[in-house]
């Protein structure tokens, strides 16, 4: 006789919950050991580099199972949506340390992972190793956005506010292009997840992608006065 098995993640339930309080607690120990971390004796270009490795490792991990269970599609599988294309760049930046892609990373890439952290678009369950994968590359996306800035001084910029978003819509048009070829739905251009998030507060298709880039913009905008205000009050304090 077979076992029953939960085929639908479950938003909210112990093993979301788990998920997200992980975030968080990590998000306060990087916090509460900044100043350890850019302690010049602290070899943290090592550090960098081994978070990065262990976020690419976990990446090429889950294709090759994919390959293994007969499972990867040019569909489903290309490293196309947002998180994807963020967790690169996130390792492109613990790397080499360049400033350049830190706005890009820090609203479209944590914007984009945090809404995956609480929203998730998958269908297996702890201790799956697709789970796992899932959260741990969120999950290191967001961490890299605020250990940039909380570790190596980063800050978003107005300038980059725009930026990301002329990236993003230059993307889209190829994005969409490619979900056409390939019966995709990378960056959810074609339909909205599977599982409930955001959009389905943002109208049907195809309005909400031009609905989110205006909720977009606006958090953009907001985050960015809270840190620009943040960073003032900082100055005034030194």
């Amino acid at each position: 006789m077979k076992e029953n098995t939960i085929t639908t993640f479950v938003l909210f339930s112990l093993e979301h919950l788990i998920a997200i309080t992980v975030l968080f607690i990590s998000l306060l120990l990087l916090y509460m050991f900044r100043n350890v971390l850019a302690c010049p004796f602290t070899n943290i270009l090592l550090f960098e580099r081994l978070f990065a490795i262990s976020l690419l490792i976990m990446e090429v991990s889950y294709h090759l199972i994919l390959i293994l269970e007969g499972k990867w599609s040019f569909s489903e599988s290309l490293p196309l949506h947002l998180c994807s294309l963020s967790l690169f760049c996130s390792c492109f930046l613990l790397w080499t340390g360049s400033k350049r892609l830190y706005d890009f990373i820090f609203f479209a890439g944590m914007g984009g992972a945090l809404q995956a952290v609480l929203t998730p678009s998958i269908i297996v369950h702890f201790p799956d190793f697709k789970f796992i994968q899932f959260f741990y590359v969120h999950i290191g996306i967001i961490l890299t956005a605020f250990y940039l800035h909380w570790v190596k001084g980063y800050w978003p910029t107005f300038k980059g506010i725009i930026q990301t978003m002329l990236v993003l819509n230059i993307i889209f048009p190829f994005i969409f292009i490619l979900n056409i070829l390939v019966q995709g739905n990378y960056m959810f251009l074609r339909e909205k997840p599977i599982n409930g998030s955001l959009l389905d507060f943002l109208g049907p298709y195809p309005w909400y992608i031009i609905s989110l880039e205006i909720v977009a913009f606006s958090i953009f905008v907001l985050v960015w006065l809270i840190f620009r205000k943040w960073k003032a009050t900082q100055n005034d304090l030194t």
